[in-house]
């Protein structure tokens, strides 16, 4: 049985993110046009081989390619042992942050491990910052979540104050439990928190 727990506060590298030098991270930018090598760089998410997430995530590193692969820790049985493992949230899922330029994609689908970017047939869909924030929120401010069924439907509401202020998801209740739904829209995966103790507002 699979067992989700949350991470210390304090251990903030369970996130696999990495910065972007935009100057060394594709030098095929070069080649875009000056409204491209303008407008900000945007969240895609790619799919990559099962169990590549990891060696993914380090050759895109390598690349200087900013990417966020949210980990979470959970509890393998092995023979006699009980042992604590490291492992992706979203199983075959990695997240970069690039410019939506023909070869910043090319850049990123080189590397070893990723099948496709997810969306738009050939280029992706972006998925929204806010998306990217509110899963990062939950994973490095140790908070007690669990995997939830991806949702499309209810009415989105907003944390105030706390250490997960901002924090913006689907409003749900089942035996007048409130949870909050986080959703990632573009691959249909969504984690839930009790909402005890926080205050909440429409978003």
């Amino acid at each position: 049985m699979l067992c989700l727990q949350p991470w210390p506060s304090n251990i903030l590298e369970n996130v696999y993110e990495t910065s972007m030098t935009p100057a060394l991270a594709t030098p095929a930018l070069l080649y875009g046009t000056a409204d491209q090598e303008r407008a900000e760089p945007s969240w895609f998410a790619i799919q990559t081989w099962p169990r590549y997430e990891r060696k993914v995530a380090a050759e895109l590193e390598r690349k200087e390619v900013q990417v966020f692969l949210p980990l979470s820790r959970a509890k393998h049985q092995w023979s006699d042992r009980l042992r604590t493992v490291e492992m992706p949230l979203f199983p075959t899922y990695v997240f970069v942050r690039i410019h939506a330029t023909t070869p910043d994609r090319a850049w990123v689908l080189r590397s070893n491990g990723v099948s496709k970017f997810v969306g738009a047939r050939g280029t992706g869909s972006t998925v929204p910052e806010s998306e990217i924030e509110s899963v990062r929120a939950l994973v490095s401010r140790g908070s007690s979540f669990e995997i939830h069924p991806f949702l499309d439907v209810g009415q989105r509401v907003r944390i105030c104050g706390g250490s997960l202020h901002g924090v913006e998801g689907i409003l749900q209740e089942k035996n007048s439990d409130r949870s909050l739904v986080v959703s990632i829209q573009l691959i249909q995966r969504s984690l839930s928190i009790r909402l005890a103790g926080y205050q909440i507002e429409a978003a």
